[in-house]
């Protein structure tokens, strides 16, 4: 059994939309585990939490099926402090650092989450980090199977202020496309500024293959796509939060564009992939 939900699209569709860290939801057994008490862990999943990007992809997805193909779905339906499945599962995390990889034991303010090293680290990622990576592969690999690509955007959110773990200089517009030089083609990034561009607040920062596969590439991050004869092109999206986090779904889907389906020609490279390091 596996917390990745996937929602089928179209049969030619290439598109998935990738929502990984939109659920709250933390399963007794992995609740035991955790040091916080009720009050407390519900404020860090307030702000762990890419609130309602399950529902921008849903909705999206809605848009984009007049006249094009409907993209797939796959949503993470566990909180990111289960398991977090877009961190490599080794000692070469650089997220390890500030407590935060695949296993969290630290919270968005550096307090403790779980004792470390994790008792139930190997258990959490064999119950969960695994099958839904091979989920997610197996849809990788179907799609391009069927259609000859795989189109992996990737749906997150951030808050307005930077937990203390991240960089505090760092600009959070409205929008943050992240790429990559190997998944994210000149095209794609382009296709997606030109969608969001009503938003004014934009940004582009370097991800490095937010969404590829360890299976077939074992430096990139997450794990289901095909390297290094690479044809999936992709590009983790980000947008800030609002306050408050609970934004009206109407509003909510005027941000994803019936226009943002890739139209240009499916790549087909060679190159080797890289890991993001934030």
């Amino acid at each position: 059994m596996t917390s990745c939900h996937i929602q089928a699209g179209h049969a030619d569709s290439p598109v998935i939309l990738h929502v990984p860290h939109a659920s709250r939801s933390i399963p007794d057994t992995v609740r035991a585990g955790i040091l916080l008490s009720n009050d407390k862990l519900q404020l860090e999943l307030d702000e762990s939490t890419d609130t309602a990007t399950d529902h921008i992809a849903i909705r999206a997805a809605e848009l984009l099926a007049s006249g094009r193909p409907r993209p797939w779905l796959a949503i993470n339906q566990i909180s990111r402090l289960v398991i977090d499945p877009e961190r490599f599962p080794g000692d070469d995390e650089p997220m390890n650092a500030v407590g935060r990889g695949a296993v969290y034991t630290r919270t968005c303010n550096r307090a403790l989450l779980r004792l470390e090293p994790a008792a139930d680290a190997q258990r959490l990622m064999d119950s969960y980090y695994q099958p839904y990576t091979a989920a997610l592969t197996g849809l990788v690999d179907d799609r391009i199977a069927t259609t000859g690509a795989a189109v992996i955007i990737d749906v997150h959110s951030y808050p307005r202020h930077p937990s203390r773990f991240e960089n505090p200089n760092k600009p959070r517009p409205a929008l943050c496309l992240g790429t990559d030089d190997f998944h994210t083609p000149g095209w794609l990034r382009e296709q997606a500024l030109d969608a969001f561009a009503p938003l004014g607040d934009i940004a582009t920062n370097n991800f490095a293959a937010t969404s590829t596969s360890q299976r077939r590439a074992p430096r990139t991050r997450p794990r289901w796509t095909h390297s290094p004869a690479c044809s999936q092109p992709s590009s983790p999206t980000a947008l800030r939060k609002w306050p408050p986090t609970d934004v009206p779904t109407q509003t909510r889907a005027t941000l994803l564009p019936a226009h943002a389906h890739p139209t240009h020609p499916r790549p087909h490279q060679t190159e080797r992939c890289t890991p993001r390091t934030c």
